[in-house]
Parts: structure tokens; C-alpha cells; sequence
């Protein structure tokens, strides 16, 4: 008796190609990127601050390098390098910081995922504004100060972890500018 052909096994579909995982779209780097970078700032602005106050006394400078570095330990109810608007400073300067972490949010949102200077530089100036922010809602003194350098009389203004990302921020920020300027100028 002749056999008939057993039949031939259905081909097989090719597998479906996987979606990436969320962390690897660029997107989700870009996003990852920045709340931890705004997150870490925050963090340790928020430590070095309740470490300040439990262990330092207001106004009284510890020195660490002898007269060039103390930590005192101020509130300084203005702005950077002492600004003060009189008795509305507190809020002047809340409503300002509110309005910049907005706008810090739009220059975000527009950035691309591979401008990692201009991601990091933002990133670093929310982290700081949001960190001084904190200060002024909670303590209407004003933002908690303790860094301190100097000699003698002739000293620089008492800062923080949070005014050292602004600032590291904003040269990053003005570098990535002026890195793109450069670009479009030759190309």
C-alpha cells in the first residue's frame, strides 16, 4: 500500500519584532536624565541644609580653612549676592522662581534628547531654583546660607548647594548657547 505524504508543518510566522523598552527611547533617557539630575540637586541642597541647621548656630562662622572657608549658617531673605527688594522680597522672589522653573520647563521640552549639555544645564538651574524655592515657602526668613569664603572683612556672598547649581547651570546653559551659535555660523 503506498503511503501519502505525511503534510508539512505549517510555516512558522516570523517573530514579531519587540518594542524597544520605554528607558531606551530618547525621550525616556531625556526624562530620566533630568529628574535625576533635578532630584540629586534637590536632595542634597534639602540634606546639607537640615544638617546646617541642626548642627550650626545662626550667624556664628565655624571655620573649616581657617579664615578663607567657614560655614555660617544665615538666612538671607533677597536674592543672589545679597539683592533685596525691601518687605516684599520674599514674594518677589518666590513668584521669579516660580516663573523661571515654567520657563525651565518650556526650554526643557524643547530641547532634543542628545543636546546632553543643554539637558544637564537645565536640569542643574530647576534643581537649584526649586531648592530655594523650598526655603522661601517654608522659612519666611528667607533662603538658609552657609558657605562662606573670604578674608576677614572682604568676603563673598554666603551661599548655598542650590545657588552653586544655578550658577554651574548657567555656564553650562550660556556654553550650550554659544556651542550652537557656533554651529550655525559654520554650517
Amino acid at each position: 500500500m503506498p503511503q501519502e505524504p505525511l503534510p508539512s508543518p505549517a510555516p512558522r510566522a516570523a517573530p514579531a519584532a519587540e518594542a524597544p523598552p520605554a528607558a531606551a527611547t530618547p525621550d525616556a533617557s531625556k526624562r530620566a536624565r533630568y529628574a535625576a539630575i533635578v532630584g540629586g540637586v534637590l536632595a542634597v541642597d534639602i540634606v546639607t541644609k537640615v544638617i546646617v541647621q541642626n548642627t550650626l548656630q545662626e550667624y556664628r562662622p565655624v571655620p573649616v580653612l581657617g579664615e578663607f572657608f567657614r560655614l555660617t549658617y544665615i538666612f538671607n531673605p533677597g536674592a543672589a549676592f545679597g539683592l533685596h527688594l525691601g518687605d516684599a522680597s520674599r514674594w518677589i522672589f518666590m513668584g521669579l522662581a516660580l516663573l523661571a522653573v515654567v520657563v525651565l520647563g518650556i526650554f526643557y521640552r524643547n530641547t532634543p534628547a542628545h543636546d546632553r549639555w543643554r539637558l544637564n544645564a537645565i536640569a542643574l538651574v530647576t534643581g537649584g531654583a526649586i531648592g530655594n524655592l523650598i526655603d522661601r515657602i517654608r522659612e519666611p526668613r528667607g533662603v538658609i546660607d552657609f558657605f562662606d569664603f573670604g578674608f576677614g572683612a572682604l568676603r563673598w556672598p554666603v551661599f548655598n548647594v542650590a545657588d552653586i547649581a544655578v550658577t554651574v547651570g548657567a555656564v553650562l546653559l550660556a556654553v550650550s548657547l554659544w556651542r550652537e551659535d557656533q554651529r550655525r555660523e559654520q554650517g
